[in-house]
């Protein structure tokens, strides 16, 4: 008979009597000592208010590659922290043309981790819960920071 589950895909899961915590601490515990972001001062925010990343040709370049490999790990955390999504999707747009100022961003929400890594979703057990999302997929409105092309 197997027992009950604690550990699914990197999703640690806590069952109590009437609810479920889901959040994955480890995993950002793990991703933090693999940026280099362990010893880094606490940030109560993800994002610097009133942020505005844009498209810069013109700043250091940095290696895309780990760029990239920062965006996949936040992705991940993701599934138990909506909190970091809006910051990490503005940070995902820049992944072909990443810079000193794109890579402090992303910096910023491994920061905010260190501050917040017990957070994580509850969700009653046992009852008629329905989970339900809306999401604005245009997050910046009618301001334009970026060039966007669509060709068919």
């Amino acid at each position: 008979m197997m027992g009950e589950m604690k550990f699914f895909l990197g999703l640690q899961v806590n069952q109590f009597s009437n609810r479920i915590f889901i959040n994955q601490s480890k995993y950002i515990l793990n991703i933090l000592k693999r940026f280099r972001m362990k010893n880094y001062d606490t940030v109560f925010t993800p994002m610097v208010e009133q942020a505005k990343l844009i498209l810069d040709l013109v700043g250091k370049p940095v290696d895309h590659t780990d760029y990239q490999s920062m965006i996949g790990s936040l992705m991940y955390v993701t599934l138990s922290r909506p909190d970091i999504m809006f910051a990490t999707c503005m940070c995902a747009r820049y992944q072909a043309n990443t810079n000193e100022h794109h890579v402090s961003a992303i910096k910023r929400i491994f920061r905010y981790f260190k501050g917040s890594i017990n957070l994580g979703l509850w969700y009653p057990k046992d009852s008629d819960f329905d989970l339900t999302a809306d999401s604005d997929a245009d997050h910046e409105k009618k301001e334009q920071h970026m060039k966007r092309k669509n060709s068919t």
